[in-house]
């Protein structure tokens, strides 16, 4: 309760804001079908889930204020491990959504398919991995999601899950990782992709010295997708250089 923040992240043309304030325990609020930071809030209403952004983006202080409606397409109903431990635990709650966004400030509007997921923990995550590549992306049969990574003790693991257009996953074993291009900081971006196939990357969207956002294009279990990609170096977040530099594109109110 003591570092709350509600992050945004937009992308478009002459339009990329980014926003994360970071607030404490009176500036929460929470409630059934209800959770408020500062002048932003996730609200349930009926099967939807509306997001209201009213924030300042970072590091150039401009507006961004809109609303964001998911619809789940789909739910998921199980958790899943991520290390042995059950210390850090995902659960993807809508692997399908239909989202409809209109953003006033900038003047931004979209619409399509999209994903709502959760994390929880018991301890920080740089406690508990060197890195990790995720993605995400939909495909005819309903979409796949493959996670893959390094605990702190070096071992690797990986989670391949197929969901069909009802919400129902299937695992299957992710091929090996295979290496897409460096990022201006040089975060080692990899993905995994059926033999004899080679992935690529569309677009990078997010390019820190820790983490990378990317669209990537691969093909997983047979099947060709576009997909939302992360690669995350927790080691670059743990280092004093990089915790220095987040107050920058972080800022605390209160």
């Amino acid at each position: 309760m003591a570092h709350c923040a509600i992050n945004v992240a937009l992308y478009g043309p002459g339009a990329r804001r980014w926003a994360m304030t970071e607030r404490g325990a009176a500036a929460v609020e929470r409630a059934p079908g209800l959770f408020r930071v500062g002048p932003s809030t996730l609200e349930e209403q009926g099967e939807d889930l509306v997001i209201r952004i009213s924030e300042r983006g970072m590091p150039i202080p401009r507006a961004v204020r809109g609303e964001i409606r998911l619809k789940p397409e789909a739910r998921g109903d199980t958790s899943y491990l991520l290390n042995p431990h059950g210390q850090h635990v995902w659960r993807p709650l809508a692997p399908r959504c239909h989202v409809e966004m209109a953003f006033e400030e900038p003047g931004l509007s979209w619409q399509g398919t999209g994903y709502l997921d959760h994390n929880r923990g018991a301890m920080p995550l740089e406690t508990g991995f060197l890195d990790w590549n995720w993605c995400r992306g939909d495909t005819e049969a309903g979409s796949l999601v493959g996670y893959a990574g390094r605990h702190q003790d070096g071992t690797p693991f990986s989670l391949g899950l197929a969901f069909d257009q009802a919400g129902h996953a299937q695992r299957f074993p992710l091929p090996a990782n295979q290496p897409l291009p460096g990022t201006f900081w040089r975060v080692r971006r990899e993905v995994p992709a059926d033999p004899g196939t080679r992935p690529d990357v569309t677009e990078t969207l997010e390019d820190t010295p820790f983490y990378a956002r990317s669209v990537i294009r691969t093909q997983l279990a047979g099947r060709s997708v576009t997909a939302m990609h992360e690669s995350l170096s927790l080691t670059r977040f743990a280092s004093p250089i990089v915790q220095a530099m987040l107050p920058f594109r972080m800022p605390r109110r209160g």
